[in-house]
């Protein structure tokens, strides 16, 4: 066993011993307790509380999007290993004696399943890009959302779940403003989680694409400083992780599903993301397991 997975079973075995974390049997599915479910709330009316001012849409997506826009979102062409896919069982009675037999015979039952129309939500913001198809207000939109979202990623990091909570606010409108919500949003997160004790940095980052094409893709994605990481440490120090991001996307969104700005050139998008229970792992880690040993200032601010 390498330092690094005796670091990520350390701290798993922490949370377990401490009964915030419940083992699923399954890498990056974990059951959560109520204390830790408090934090994740409050952590997410904090977010709220810190968008305020942006007078923002909310907006709340299932974790599920029709597959034909998945498809236009061009997630399957970069991120092809992160995919959840929607699979069901639609035969007959006869097609289902065959599915038992195959599970009674200790095979491979789930080949009599059929794709669905749906995927799981990679981010929460790609509902939102197929609905606000078609010209914004002179003033764009700024939208509020959070789903749980899905990336096939199975680690024994207990940070990197396969699925999570995230909250985003996302920006619609001209280069400027979406360059603008960017660039605001990474100091403000910073200074949100400073206020949390979390003493996080941002970091030019770039999303982990697929493939001898990805390495282009992350290259570009870099020199352009499109995407920055809030990184904290939680179960090393050597590589923090990150809790949050904030990202401009150029038109990527705005070309499929034809989002326009009111003089008809294609709108830019930017947005900013918070993982919720990367947060709240963070605060475990940097304030201890027992909620009453934490800072006063951080319960303050948590508790208002």
């Amino acid at each position: 066993m390498g330092q690094t997975d005796a670091a990520f079973d350390g701290y798993r075995a922490a949370l377990a011993d401490a009964g915030l974390l419940i083992p699923s049997g399954v890498p990056g599915v974990y059951g959560w307790s109520g204390a830790f479910e408090d934090v994740v709330e409050r952590v997410d009316r904090y977010v709220t509380r810190m968008g305020a001012d942006a007078r923002a849409e909310v907006i709340r997506f299932p974790p599920v999007l029709r597959r034909a826009d998945y498809e236009r979102t061009g997630h399957i062409d970069a991120l092809p290993h992160l995919v959840g896919s929607v699979h069901s069982f639609v035969g007959t009675d006869r097609e289902h004696r065959q599915l038992l037999q195959l599970r009674e015979a200790g095979a491979d039952w789930t080949t009599a399943l059929r794709p669905t129309d749906l995927v799981l939500t990679p981010a929460a913001c790609y509902p939102l890009y197929p609905s606000a198809a078609g010209m914004l207000p002179e003033s764009g939109r700024t939208v509020d959302l959070g789903s749980f979202v899905f990336r096939h990623e199975p680690s024994p990091d207990p940070t990197r779940l396969t699925m999570f909570r995230m909250r985003e606010y996302v920006r619609l409108g001209t280069p400027a403003q979406a360059l603008r919500h960017r660039d605001d949003w990474i100091a403000r997160a910073q200074q949100m989680l400073a206020a949390l004790g979390l003493d996080a940095r941002p970091v030019l980052a770039n999303d982990p694409f697929f493939g001898r094409g990805g390495r282009a893709l992350a290259t570009l994605q870099r020199e352009d400083s499109l995407k920055y990481e809030l990184v904290v440490p939680i179960v090393s120090d050597d590589a923090p992780t990150a809790v949050a991001s904030s990202n401009y996307h150029l038109d990527h969104f705005s070309r499929p599903f034809g989002i326009t700005t009111p003089d008809g050139r294609l709108a830019h998008t930017a947005c900013v993301g918070f993982g919720l229970e990367r947060v709240t792992l963070a605060l475990f880690r940097a304030h201890g397991v027992h909620l009453g040993c934490w800072p006063a200032a951080v319960r303050r601010t948590l508790w208002p």
